[in-house]
Order: structure tokens, then sequence, then C-alpha cells
């Protein structure tokens, strides 16, 4: 199976996932945002300020994490 990207015009999106729709393929909208440069410079400077010997595995974090009871 293949997998496109293609930009559609704001004001043709609705008649293109209604044609999508139409030829029984699926299609999910992914909306493009840009990450602010400050934001990136606050990752790499955590990067470059933490140790191996602090991290620990997602799944241990994981389980440290208190989740709400919805």
């Amino acid at each position: 199976m293949k997998e496109i990207t293609a930009k559609i015009p704001d004001q043709k999106v609705d008649f293109f996932m209604e044609l999508i729709a139409q030829l029984g393929l699926d299609a999910e909208q992914h909306e493009d945002f840009a990450i602010p440069e400050e934001h990136k410079a606050i990752v790499r400077e955590r990067i470059k300020n933490s140790s191996p010997e602090e991290l620990i595995p997602w799944e241990e974090a994981r389980k440290q994490l208190r989740f709400k009871d919805d």
C-alpha cells in the first residue's frame, strides 16, 4: 500500500475529503505547525545539560506517574 501526502488549499479540503470517502479510501488530516526556535533552543539546552545516568526508560517513568481517575 502506498501513502501519499498532498497539500490541499483550505477552501477545497471538504471537497477533497468527500472525494476520498467516495472512492472508499482512508484519509487523515494533519495540520502543519512550526516549532518556534526558542522552544528548540530550550530542548537543545536540556539535552546538552542531561547525563545518561539521570535518564530512565519510559516504562519505568510511566510507572512513577500518577494518573487522574476520570
